[in-house]
């Protein structure tokens, strides 16, 4: 038996600092402890010495100086480490965030600062109806976007307040576990695909969320483009180093909110992270459509993204065909009620599903006995330095994932000329449908770089062909796989859009439509062209789209977007191991791309596909990378935490093991297992 003289003895004083707006709770406690106390204790004395009647069921201690939140209530102070000079914070574990979405809108909204980025984003998600929140994640805005702000706030001669929607009465938002969401089994809201707004006999279903009828519109429909001024005043990147400092801000998904330093009431964008757009449906997707849509619309705007002149004006046709629909839209009645209409559209857009790679490589079926092969007259285009091009017409035949080629089709018999390995290599699309020029760019890895290799095609099938092959040659795949006549599809749909011709109707009708042409174009081409001459081509390559209907428009949008080379890149600047000068390091869906810092060409390419195992070692901060073949990597990362390269790999790595079969569940511990590291 120890006396209450000696207990105190083995007690001691915590500070506590209680966070509450009450003017009559006293703002900072000393309790009498013993090591041996537990967290849950330590609340307990604290709310009985406060003596406010309030729910006190979303406070939690938060350790500052340590940056920890103490929430295994059955810990004692010894187990956590707490000693007398530990400072501690009772304070809610729910507060304020601003959060800025693709399309350019702020919600604010109770987040938990004491969830890892994980589960907060799956959260919000949730508020938001979104669907597959593991491709969303959380940015903080980069330094130069900020100080740009800043300036334009400066010049502005009167506050102009930000429009922002308020969603704080959410359910959890007020501490409470997040619902089955809105897009659950057994609830799905069906939208009107025409609109992008819930059906009339699913719209109850918002009432008792957050988000209502007017909430849900401003989330799922797209809004003018904003002015040349306007797009001038917000921050572009100009070179690769540029755009690997947007990419420095992401949030660590194994970390919460607090422990990376965001306070209450913070702005951060909440962007699409990952490029891989698993099960895309205009039935169930119009929140996350649009959100996707309009990522991809100010990636081109501010040419966050590389385009050509030709695709820039597909892009300007789509948001154009976006915007004239959406004026007689709104022009006539709506009836929403009328259920067969609905249903009509619907069964034409089920067949639009925008997938990259989301499927479970496993799956795929290839019949090994008959792999079909490709046989043509292509011209052969290698770079000479220092003189000119040398095209030469070959025989080529394509088989597996390599490509061979012959002097004429009677010696295909024989030898090859040279026979070309394309698993692994970078394929450019090098395309100009009105001059007739159909090419294909191959960068295929050799030992000291990349050797550059270009194939000339004679017309739009046989060049969908083609490039379809080589893309999925370049994944490992052959034209077995069933993803090659949809691919090959897609080609020839994209190239559609780029196939048109000026038509008289188009003058007259750039005077009747209600359009300012330069909200639809980067800066580049509103000072190339003038107002009339843009709206114009515009409308020469709007004549190809014009029966689109909304969400289609939205969705070709995106699948335009996604055939860009430079789609889905995130770039960083790193040093390699052995390396004296700085490169950047493309990381996308399914491989690294090593990058010359001055001239942008690629040097090296990694597949996914090919990795053995990843590791960090984080007393020096080095990514190490092993792959097949005994090749091996190692780098440091300069321009960002190098967790952010390995959270990008490993989330990649997680969502390629998604398929239907498992549905909404996510495999979160599996996902911190890749991602987390051993820090």
């Amino acid at each position: 038996m120890i006396s209450s003289s000696e207990h105190r003895s083995h007690s001691w004083e915590l500070s506590v600092t209680v966070d509450n707006q009450h003017e009559e709770v006293q703002k900072e406690i000393l309790l009498q402890v013993t090591g041996d106390l537990h967290i849950g204790g330590v609340m307990l004395k604290l709310v009985e010495q406060i003596k406010t009647p309030q729910d006190w069921s979303d406070y939690a201690l938060w350790w500052a100086q340590k940056k920890r939140w103490l929430l295994k209530t059955h810990w004692t102070l010894d187990k956590c480490e707490v000693q007398a000079d530990a400072k501690l914070f009772f304070t809610t574990q729910h507060k304020m965030l601003r959060l800025r979405l693709p399309n350019m809108k702020t919600v604010r909204l109770k987040v938990s600062f004491s969830s890892v980025v994980f589960k907060a984003v799956s959260d919000i998600c949730k508020i938001l109806n979104i669907r597959r929140s593991e491709e969303l994640s959380l940015l903080k805005p980069s330094e130069e976007a900020l100080k740009k702000k800043k300036k334009k706030d400066k010049n502005s001669k009167e506050l102009i307040t930000e429009d922002v929607l308020n969603l704080c009465n959410s359910p959890v938002s007020s501490g409470l576990s997040g619902s089955p969401g809105l897009y659950s089994k057994t609830m799905t809201p069906i939208y009107d695909p025409m609109s992008g707004t819930p059906a009339s006999s699913t719209i109850t279903w918002f009432s008792d969320s957050p988000l209502t009828e007017q909430n849900c519109s401003i989330l799922t429909f797209s809004h003018p483009s904003c002015s040349p001024e306007t797009l001038a005043e917000m921050y572009q990147p100009r070179t690769l180093a540029d755009k690997a400092k947007i990419n420095a801000g992401w949030l660590d998904s194994s970390r919460s909110l607090m422990e990376q330093d965001i306070l209450e009431d913070d702005q951060l964008l909440l962007r699409f992270k990952y490029y891989t757009f698993f099960d895309l449906n205009p039935k169930y997707d119009a929140v996350r459509i649009n959100q996707i849509y309009e990522q991809a619309r100010w990636a081109i705007l501010l040419e966050e993204i590389d385009c050509t002149e030709e695709e820039m004006l597909i892009f300007a046709a789509l948001q154009a065909q976006y915007h004239v629909s959406k004026l007689s839209l709104s022009s006539e009645e709506q009836d929403l009620t009328c259920e067969s209409e609905v249903d009509e559209v619907e069964a034409a857009l089920s067949h639009l599903e925008v997938t990259l790679e989301g499927g479970n490589a496993s799956n795929i079926l290839e019949d090994i006995t008959d792999i079909p092969k490709l046989a043509d007259n292509l011209r052969l285009v290698r770079p000479r330095k220092l003189s000119l091009k040398a095209i030469k017409p070959y025989w080529f035949v394509f088989k597996d994932t390599s490509v061979s080629y012959f002097k004429n089709q009677e010696s295909a018999q024989g030898e090859p000329i040279e026979k070309l390995n394309l698993k692994g290599c970078e394929v450019v699309p090098d395309v100009n449908v009105a001059a007739k020029k159909f090419g294909i760019k191959l960068l295929i890895p050799v030992a000291d770089g990349m050797n550059e290799v270009s194939l000339r095609c004679e017309n739009e099938n046989q060049y969908a062909r083609w490039m379809a092959a080589c893309i999925l040659a370049s994944k490992g795949k052959t034209m077995a796989d069933s993803s090659y006549h949809p691919e090959v599809h897609k080609i020839l749909s994209f190239l559609k859009m780029k196939n048109w011709t000026m038509s008289p109707q188009a003058v007259s009708d750039s005077e009747s439509i209600d359009m300012k042409p330069e909200c639809f174009v980067s800066l580049r081409y509103t000072k190339k062209y003038k107002s009339k001459q843009l709206a114009a081509r515009i409308l020469e390559a709007h004549q190809n789209v014009s029966q689109m209907p909304l969400v289609e428009a939205k969705l070709r949008f995106i699948q335009a977007w996604q055939s860009l080379p430079e789609f889905g890149l995130s770039y960083y600047i790193v040093r390699f191991k052995g390396s004296k000068k700085d490169d950047v390091l493309g990381v996308s869906y399914n491989r690294l791309i090593r990058i010359d810092i001055a001239t942008g060409d690629p040097i090296t390419t990694w597949r996914f596909s090919n990795m053995k195992q990843w590791n960090v070692n984080w007393e020096i901060r080095q990514v190490a990378i092993e792959f097949d073949q005994n090749v091996s990597i190692a780098f440091t990362c300069l321009s960002a935490d190098c967790k952010i390269i390995h959270e990008y790999i490993g989330g990649y790595i997680f969502l390629s093991t998604r398929s239907k079969d498992h549905n909404e569940t996510l495999d979160e511990d599996l996902f911190h297992k890749l991602t987390g590291g051993q820090e």
